[in-house]
């Protein structure tokens, strides 16, 4: 089937790719709106005297529309161009901020953390969304939705990763709006007694109030952190060990409430509703009743923007099932697609999950009918079993390429868990929505408790045994974004073979093979020659990365805390070979000498010129004599040292107009080889 037949198909292409060219090119809202009102007068133009005019040249002017309105849509999202943004005002002093706290995140050992509206600045009325650090302090309470607080505070930016290849929090975060954080403590704070109501606020406190109900029932630590991940979309008390166990058995989207758990409550809605349709009007009043229970289980599950765009999602499949069209399924998805980067965040184009959900979709939509041509099963266990494996199949082609560039692994044993789990998972759901609302009304029998709570467990033993198999887990894949669009280059191009195969089809398809084969071997052999050095950021450790080729060799005191970052850089550069060596107090490169002054330190290199200082451990010396004994080019501190040293360095280095690197600040130091 030729996706480019379809109207809604290349419209919703070129908004994507408006949006692109809008976010990397980062225009001035004159310009987006100029190209806006210019296709648009262009537009009309050719519409008016569209008869005399051929119709490929309508198509042309409204394809530039929708570019130019995707230009406009992300630019009117950057808060540059938003005068009401508190960006746009003097941020660094100490502000009266009024915060509305939007989203609860997950807390870490120091501090509760939560997205947070703007809706002051001292007197004035301000606009944009923060992240919001409060100290944990057992005297007061957590914050939820819809809370508002009154903030004397500075506000800082959001800082980028310290390490080489490190996931980057801040680019995360600017592609949701937010590019500060606030970092508070108890007594910095007040928190308002009455505080206005939204729809965000009244989910939240329903779903809290439906876990406090389960609490009360005799559900196990970890099958309780399982069920509020499966139907609450709540996954901050999910074990670590649980995490991991969904993650390498290639089950993690079992966990993560999305579009699966949505398609499924939507089929099976459409199963029981099914006799409705006999009535007058049937199908019209099951589409509606299908659509209303769809987002009423997005409220239950606290409207979180995945729960958001997969219940829009599905609403326009549920339309698609309604109109029973054999076309209507490519235009409907297409359709929300368009509906949703429009209308509600042109930055969800660049969220994970949006990615993975939509390229998931489409795959199913457009390979699964072309797998179930392949084989026609004549029982009916083994039909279903097809059906299985061939939705995992295709929803997997779909994702793989994803997968790689954003995690760098593939789970080898995704078809045994997709086998496994997904025949129950609407079963579990269904289940679980009755536990559910039987919590609510205090009427939940024990023998119910019990049976969900042995079913979960069940599961979760299933994902760790399949878990355990390590040799199927292929880990630290380097998979960069030229990869990406090779990778869907050959699986679109296979299988327009697989649906005919002609000589051109072919031809294009080996093209894409070779492309992917040359790239790969040439980024392998320009390594070949490459010699770097890292001198990384580790809080209360040291590491310094030395490259040669694909061989990594890490100078470290202690390896194990070296290992994030070290997978992190290994993985980027596809290294074969890695070797951990005690970290020296001297190193000679390139002639010019670095010495490495630890707290043990007890005699310097004589008769060398210095050309590099590096502080690690806090070595109690007088770094101005130090210095006018030595006479470094620079001086590296990195993450091991006490702060109250760094700024004593700081201010020496400064006085002495000598380069000074802090790896907590600056990021890691690339020491320049040729």
């Amino acid at each position: 089937m030729r996706l480019l037949q379809f109207t809604t198909v290349k419209l919703t292409i070129c908004l994507i790719f408006g949006i692109l060219t809008g976010y990397y090119l980062r225009p001035s809202l004159s310009i987006s709106f100029f190209l806006a009102v210019a296709s648009l007068i262009l537009l009309g133009v050719v519409f008016v005297y569209y008869r005399k005019l051929p119709v490929s040249l309508f198509a042309i002017f409204a394809g530039l529309l929708t570019i130019a309105i995707g230009i406009l849509s992300i630019t009117l999202n950057d808060s540059r161009n938003l005068d009401r943004h508190y960006s746009q005002h003097n941020l660094d002093k100490d502000r009266v901020y009024t915060l509305k706290i939007r989203e609860v995140l997950k807390p870490n050992s120091f501090s509760d953390r939560y997205v947070a509206h703007v809706n002051g600045m001292d007197s004035l009325k301000v606009s944009g969304k923060i992240l919001l650090n409060i100290a944990v302090d057992s005297s007061i309470r957590p914050l939820m939705v819809d809370d508002e607080i009154l903030a004397f505070t500075t506000l800082h930016p959001i800082n980028p990763p310290l390490n080489p290849h490190q996931f980057d929090y801040q680019k995360y975060l600017s592609n949701i709006g937010i590019a500060h954080q606030a970092k508070l403590k108890g007594e910095n704070f007040y928190l308002k007694p009455k505080a206005s109501a939204t729809i965000n606020g009244i989910a939240y406190k329903i779903r809290e109030h439906i876990i406090r109900n389960l609490k009360k029932e005799e559900f196990g630590t970890e099958e309780l952190g399982v069920i509020q991940a499966l139907l609450l979309g709540q996954r901050n008390e999910i074990t670590s060990e649980i995490d991991t166990d969904y993650k390498e058995a290639g089950a993690y989207h079992i966990l993560a409430l999305s579009g699966l758990h949505i398609g499924i409550l939507l089929g099976l809605l459409h199963f029981i509703l099914g006799p409705v349709e006999i009535l007058p009007k049937g199908r019209t009043i099951k589409l509606v009743v299908i659509v209303l229970l769809l987002w009423a289980f997005a409220l239950l599950a606290g409207l979180s923007a995945s729960i958001l765009r997969a219940t829009t999602m599905f609403t326009f499949v549920a339309y698609a099932l309604y109109l029973n069209r054999p076309t209507s399924h490519f235009n409907i998805l297409a359709l929300s697609l368009f509906f949703i980067l429009l209308l509600l965040d042109p930055l969800l184009l660049f969220q994970v999950g949006f990615q993975l959900s939509y390229a998931a979709v489409f795959a199913i939509v457009w390979i699964y009918p072309l797998l179930q041509k392949l084989w026609i099963p004549q029982y009916w266990i083994v039909k279903k079993g097809w059906e299985l494996v061939s939705v995992s199949i295709a929803a997997q082609l779909g994702v793989f390429p994803i997968s790689l560039y954003y995690f760098h692994q593939f789970p080898g044993l995704f078809l045994i868990s997709s086998l496994l789990i997904l025949p129950f998972l609407t079963f579990v759901l269904g289940f679980g929505i009755l536990i559910i609302a039987l919590s609510l009304t205090n009427g939940l029998p024990s023998v119910l408790v019990t049976m969900y709570d042995t079913l979960i467990g069940a599961m979760n033993w299933i994902i760790g045994l399949l878990a355990q198999q390590e040799n199927f887990l292929f880990k630290n894949i380097s998979f960069d974004g030229i990869q990406l669009i090779l990778s869907y280059g050959i699986i679109i191009t296979m299988v327009t073979v697989f649906m005919k195969a002609t000589y051109k089809r072919v031809m294009v398809s080996l093209f894409f093979i070779l492309c992917f084969q040359t790239y790969v071997f040439g980024l392998r052999y320009l390594a070949r020659n490459e010699v770097t050095l890292v001198i990384g950021h580790i809080a209360r450790n040291s590491a310094i990365i030395h490259r040669t080729g694909q061989k990594l060799t890490v100078y470290t005191t202690n390896p194990k805390a070296t290992t994030r970052l070290v997978n992190d850089y290994a993985t980027a550069h596809n290294i074969l070979a890695m070797e951990h060596l005690p970290l020296k107090n001297s190193y000679l490169i390139e002639g010019k000498r670095m010495v490495v002054l630890d707290s043990t330190t007890i005699a310097l290199p004589i008769n060398h010129d210095v050309s590099t200082l590096v502080l690690t451990q806090s070595p109690k010396i007088n770094l101005e004599r130090l210095l006018d004994s030595m006479a470094p080019n620079i001086v590296i501190a990195d993450g091991s040292n006490y702060r109250s040293y760094i700024h004593r360095w700081k201010a020496t280095c400064h006085k002495k107009k000598l380069a000074f690197h802090y790896t907590g600040e600056n990021g890691a130091f690339h020491y320049a080889l040729k």
